[in-house]
């Protein structure tokens, strides 16, 4: 059985509990048993390559170097990193590598909670999405600074709130991505302020049930392969 490492935290009002146990759940229905430990400290002390996914719910707060460096030493060869809203792409502010290694960073949601907009999904041949349709979400209107090089799953439309940045054109803004970070597989969502957003958007928990297990699929895939970790263009993508 796979096996996947949920690590949770920093502040309360994204319900990282609730989150995480919602993660969990998903997780084992799909055949990867979760393990779910408060704080970053994990990072350290765990042996991360033991897991085929782990799973950031942790909002800004701090992480020691020797933390990102374990993750991302993970990732690199092969473990796969998930993770939704301020949980993974507002974690750690004073962390580049963990931005660089992510795909994104959260600068603002215009109109804070309660905004109405629709997910426009990006159809194509990408598993994670097919067969969904776009949908509306009521919630914070996630704005990114993002990694050109990732794969866009899903997008919304800036500006819908009067507010500075409509001074300029609108832009569609990623909602959810994958990218690979090595042999690592990565994937975010940037739905999920709070727990019951996705109940009320069915959709955006399908979104994070098909994205976490594509994740978990990365070490897999690279064992089977024979890739080398340390060649970075084994073309690990391939689904």
């Amino acid at each position: 059985m796979k096996k996947a490492l949920i690590f949770r935290g920093g502040w309360d009002g994204h319900e990282p509990k609730l989150v995480s146990e919602r993660f969990a759940r998903l997780l084992q229905k799909n055949g990867i048993h979760a393990e779910i430990f408060d704080g970053v400290e994990c990072l350290a002390e765990q042996d991360l390559l033991q897991y085929d996914l782990l799973v950031a719910c942790v909002t800004m707060s701090e992480i020691s170097k020797e933390a990102v460096k374990a993750v991302s030493d993970a990732v690199s060869q092969g473990v796969g990193l998930a993770g939704c809203h301020g949980g993974m792409c507002d974690a750690f502010r004073q962390s580049t590598e963990w931005q660089f290694m992510t795909g994104g960073q959260w600068v603002s949601h215009p109109g804070s909670d309660g905004v109405e907009y629709t997910v426009n999904i990006c159809h194509g041949a990408n598993p994670i999405t097919e067969g969904l349709e776009d949908f509306k979400v009521c919630s914070e209107h996630y704005y990114l600074h993002i990694d050109p090089a990732i794969e866009v799953l899903a997008t919304t439309r800036f500006p819908l709130v009067n507010y500075r940045h409509a001074s300029n054109k609108p832009v569609d803004m990623p909602v959810a991505w994958t990218k690979f970070w090595g042999l690592g597989r990565v994937f975010y969502c940037s739905l999920g302020h709070h727990d019951d957003v996705f109940d009320r958007s069915p959709n955006a928990e399908v979104l994070m049930e098909r994205g976490m297990v594509w994740a978990a699929g990365g070490k897999q895939y690279a064992e089977e392969h024979r890739l080398d970790p340390t060649v970075y263009d084994n073309k690990a993508k391939m689904y």
